[in-house]
């Protein structure tokens, strides 16, 4: 047997199968690779499930296929299979959510602001490690997106990107409590400190923003507004406590939430120009507003705040956990958002959260 090099003898290699990126716009292609992993530092999960954000599809629609193939996903739960030798935290058998990913090291980090680590961007959007390095190289993708890339049947991450979680619930649900569901909430207790008797509207109701109206009526705010294009959804909003509904197509939303006297706090996930210039008119004198979608729209009126929102400014591992209570309580019931779909069949669960027709897709991974 031919020598190798310390550091090639102690490289492990794990076949496996990944939803790729391939053409602009989709479909994805599940094939099998090759992930080099993990290192001392490492964690290796093995995921059962995922959930498709929209920042999945908005990078599918706007993929360069000049690029290198990727792979997606960053709402994966599993279980942990492999641990690097430096990790201790976590063992084989372990119960994960994985949620986003930042250094540890830099001063927000070390502050407890994880959300606002200074290689954020690096770190959930260049599809690497942040020292250059990518684990499915050899097979000509790039991974790590969000420090995970959950589309597959395995995810490399560090530790401090895991929540552990009971063993007792189901772990394919507890998958997008790692981005949509806790930047909702988050925003509206985190974020915004929305407090009891505050007036809250959210301009979406997608996940996120159904999130966030569940959070507002935990924080105790009144009242609560939904504003969405899709009746299904408002009816939904009212059962998960929002006082009022407004549909965007049909109603005047500034005149109906100025005749509730305005809003103390508001939360654009939709990305809509037009909402985002309505956010100054329906905002009280010293109101604030999150935006959660694309940048932020027109001029803040005389003491307002307006504030562009990542991750709800929540930290997963404190976060995460507090959600779970809540569902457990029956207090945050985002199950009844969640639509479950095999992984083979994740072209289709696209294509129907694109329709509105799902609200929160999660990819069962056999």
């Amino acid at each position: 047997m031919p020598w190798k090099k310390p550091q090639e003898r102690e490289l492990n290699t794990h076949p496996i199968r990944a939803a790729v990126l391939r053409r602009s716009g989709g479909p994805l292609t599940i094939e099998s690779l090759s992930m080099e992993g993990p290192r001392d530092d490492e964690v290796l999960v093995k995921l059962v499930a995922s959930g498709i954000c929209h920042t999945d599809i908005d990078l599918i629609d706007s993929w360069d296929e000049t690029d290198v193939p990727v792979v997606l996903g960053h709402e994966g739960a599993g279980v942990v299979e492999k641990v690097g030798k430096d990790v201790r935290e976590f063992e084989p058998g372990d119960p994960v959510v994985l949620s986003y990913a930042f250094c540890g090291r830099c001063r927000q980090c070390r502050e407890g602001r994880p959300f606002a680590c200074e290689h954020f961007w690096e770190l959930n959007f260049d599809f690497r490690r942040l020292d250059g390095s990518n684990a499915l190289e050899k097979s000509g993708v790039r991974g790590h997106f969000f420090g995970q890339s959950s589309f597959a049947s395995h995810a490399l991450a560090a530790p401090r990107n895991l929540v552990p979680v009971p063993g007792d619930l189901p772990l394919a649900l507890l998958a997008p409590l790692g981005c949509g569901l806790q930047t909702g909430a988050g925003t509206v207790l985190h974020s915004l400190a929305v407090a009891p008797g505050e007036a809250v509207a959210v301009f979406g109701a997608g996940s996120v923003g159904l999130a966030a109206v569940m959070a507002a009526r935990l924080a105790g705010a009144a009242p609560i507004i939904a504003v969405d294009r899709h009746p299904a959804r408002l009816s939904l909003a009212l059962e998960l406590g929002a006082t009022h509904v407004f549909d965007s197509r049909k109603d005047d939303v500034a005149a109906c939430i100025a005749a509730i006297d305005g809003v103390d706090g508001l939360v654009e996930t939709t990305g809509n120009g037009q909402l985002g210039r309505l956010v100054a008119r329906v905002l009280k004198p010293q109101g604030r507003a999150a935006f959660l979608a694309g940048g932020i729209t027109g001029p803040a009126g005389e003491g307002q705040r307006f504030l562009s929102v990542i991750q709800g400014d929540s930290v997963p591992r404190l976060f995460i956990p507090e959600l779970i209570r809540h569902y457990r309580a029956g207090r945050f019931p985002f199950d009844r958002l969640v639509k479950f779909y095999d992984f083979g069949e994740i072209n289709r669960a696209i294509d129907e959260i694109r329709r509105g027709d799902t609200i929160k897709a999660v990819l069962r991974i056999p």
